[in-house]
């Protein structure tokens, strides 16, 4: 089969190949610029052709979900298969992404982790799970959470929230600021002593 043209696709980032005067397929533009007109492909080269014009636009894919934060492999493997990307294909992509250092669970999970201490802390428990979520192994997780302290983030989240609540009286108070530290996933152990120096410390704040 001869290339006979090569024409804009209406996806600027793409060309359309057309073979003995037909529409062939489309190529994202970095692989159409191997291909010149009047240039022969035989069966093998049409179908690596097809194959490698697969991993590219799995690959820009993979990118823009990349875009807004980091990925775990899992969540980008899911993607992929989501848009019907032959397995080859994905296996082809995160092989890619990893080794320009843009997938990588270890590095993933420590994201995760700090983001979560830093923007809205919640107990090692639960972040145990969303780590699960994302598909990450023991490894990773573990490593990941080995310097979460559990008090700490307690009371870094009841601190935040206990000015809403700071004229209730000291029953209602512990009732409303335990429940909510207890949908981040701490447990009594940890929640009764934060909650008790929180108040005291808005009391003896009023107080002087």
């Amino acid at each position: 089969m001869k290339v006979t043209a090569l024409k804009q696709a209406r996806n600027k980032t793409r060309v359309n190949i057309y073979l003995d005067g037909k529409f062939g397929l489309s190529l994202p533009k970095i692989l159409a610029a191997r291909l010149s007109i009047g240039q022969v492909l035989d069966e093998a080269a049409l179908d690596r052709l097809k194959g490698d014009g697969e991993v590219e636009s799995a690959y820009e894919r993979a990118l823009h979900f990349l875009g807004p934060r980091p990925r775990s492999e899992a969540e980008i493997r899911k993607r992929l298969a989501a848009a019907e990307v032959p397995e080859a294909a994905v296996a082809a992509v995160l092989a890619r992404l990893a080794q320009a250092g843009l997938v990588d669970d270890q590095a993933f999970a420590n994201y995760w982790v700090d983001n979560r201490t830093t923007f809205r802390p919640r107990s090692k428990r639960l972040l145990r799970v969303e780590l699960r979520q994302k598909g990450l192994g023991d490894e990773a997780v573990r490593s990941a959470l080995a310097a979460v302290d559990d008090a700490g983030a307690a009371y870094t989240v009841a601190r935040q929230r206990a000015g809403r609540l700071a004229n209730l009286e000291h029953l209602e108070f512990r009732r409303k600021l335990g429940a909510f530290l207890a949908r981040r996933g701490f447990d009594y152990d940890t929640v009764e002593p934060v909650v008790e120096r929180i108040w005291k410390e808005l009391h003896e704040a009023a107080e002087s």
